[in-house]
């Protein structure tokens, strides 16, 4: 998920280039395209699955060991139509690599420049106006995120923060906000893009069917991957911040332009970086193949050392969350009104819970994503041992806000860590 890919513009036209493109870039645009208290459990007509009801752990997000069986029990009563709420004790995340003294140093720099920042570009135009950065941009600008584009940029630390402010403004451009679940929700009538369960290092797994594609090819294809990045991101358990994906080519879904997959490529690896932790790809075709020996030169070798084909996916993933149609134990059936209005309302229960810590913490750029999501980890403001009460439930993230103190605090980087 690195090196940028060029424009739209620029592609050529697949039309009269044979098969073995259009399968190829099949795979690449396949690639990674509001409050409640209540549970997944309570939307109308779900199936219960008790595995993923289960409480999660402070360290890891993992359900009790007892998930397993409850897993299989819930199998009896019939098909999983939600999402499983957490990994199983058995998938944990890798621990972390201590930085550097001169990572260090970077980090720190880096994290002075962006919480600076009073003002974001709205397009990425030459000399595009701009607006004050939002509360929630500052809190996106995790500790973790900045590592994630130093390490993307192989710790240029004068690249870093341009493709940090690139980003920003991307998001803003492309309008993520705008790109609602009811707006969204006709792509993944037939299923074609799952959140289902996590493999062995606790990663969110995202399963691809091309066969079940079910629009016609347009810019709304690309918005409903990045629409479900999002949910993925937003599903992932403290201590890990990649992705697993499943792409099963078992049935040959319908072909996509060049340039629909390069601008995938683009959006991913400049917006997205040292996102993906695996991609395992099955019943590869053989013009699939042919296409991959043409890239795997330009393929960052770190990237390419996450490509998976045609492997046992049970090696991967926990059989007991792993989808029958990959080879796992877990009997899925996908019932768009259920699973739909599942993950959206899971996916915004998280997030409103990362806000709610977010505010507790002293809203401040540089946060843990370890805490942010609940983890052990302490908040900067608890580091610094100025820690106050925050008033539960307050009226508005902006009010909460306002009560919270606005100086930028650069908390200690001594203990910093860095994901492999």
């Amino acid at each position: 998920m690195s090196a940028p890919a060029e424009s739209q513009a620029a592609a050529p036209v697949l039309a009269e280039k044979g098969t073995a493109d259009k399968a190829a870039v099949e795979v690449l645009q396949q690639l990674p395209t509001e409050k409640s208290e209540a549970t997944v459990a309570d939307v109308p007509g779900s199936t219960s699955n008790p595995a993923q009801d289960a409480p999660a752990s402070k360290d890891n997000g993992a359900v009790p060991d007892k998930s397993t069986a409850a897993a299989a029990e819930s199998a009896s009563s019939g098909p999983v139509k939600t999402p499983f709420t957490a990994p199983l004790p058995i998938s944990t995340a890798p621990p972390a690599k201590e930085l550097t003294a001169d990572q260090a140093r970077k980090y720190d720099a880096l994290l002075s420049i962006v919480s600076s920042w009073t003002t974001v570009p709205i397009t990425s135009a030459p000399n595009a106006p701009a607006e004050p950065i939002t509360e929630d941009e500052r809190m996106w600008l995790t500790r973790d995120c900045l590592l994630r584009y130093l390490r993307a940029v192989k710790w240029n630390a004068t690249e870093a923060p341009k493709r940090l402010l690139s980003s920003l403004t991307w998001r803003r451009e492309y309008g993520l906000k705008s790109h609602t679940a009811d707006y969204i929700s006709p792509e993944n009538e037939t299923g074609k893009q799952i959140i289902l369960g996590y493999d062995n290092a606790a990663r969110p797994c995202l399963y691809l069917v091309p066969s079940k594609q079910n629009t016609a090819r347009s810019d709304k294809q690309l918005h409903h991957l990045v629409f479900m990045l999002e949910r993925v991101i937003d599903l992932m358990v403290p201590g890990q911040e990649t992705l697993s994906l499943l792409i099963n080519f078992g049935d040959r879904g319908s072909g996509v332009t060049l340039a629909q997959g390069r601008e995938t490529l683009h959006i991913l690896q400049n917006h997205y970086p040292e996102r993906l932790g695996r991609a395992l790809v099955t019943n590869v075709p053989w013009t699939v193949w042919g296409f991959f020996k043409l890239i795997t030169p330009f393929i960052d070798p770190l990237t390419r050392e996450k490509l998976k084909f045609n492997e046992d996916l049970r090696q991967h993933v926990p059989p007991a969350q792993l989808w029958n149609t990959s080879g796992g134990d877990v009997d899925f059936k996908y019932d768009h009104a259920i699973y739909w209005p599942a993950i959206v309302k899971l996916a915004a229960e998280r997030r409103e819970a990362q806000r709610q810590r977010w505010v507790n913490g002293g809203s401040h750029v540089g946060e843990s994503e370890g805490y942010l999501r609940g983890g052990a980890e302490k908040s900067i403001r608890e580091r610094q041992g100025t820690a106050v009460p925050v008033a539960a439930n307050p009226a508005s993230m902006e009010d909460a806000v306002e009560k919270a103190p606005a100086e930028t605090v650069v908390p200690d980087i001594s203990q910093l860590k860095v994901k492999d």
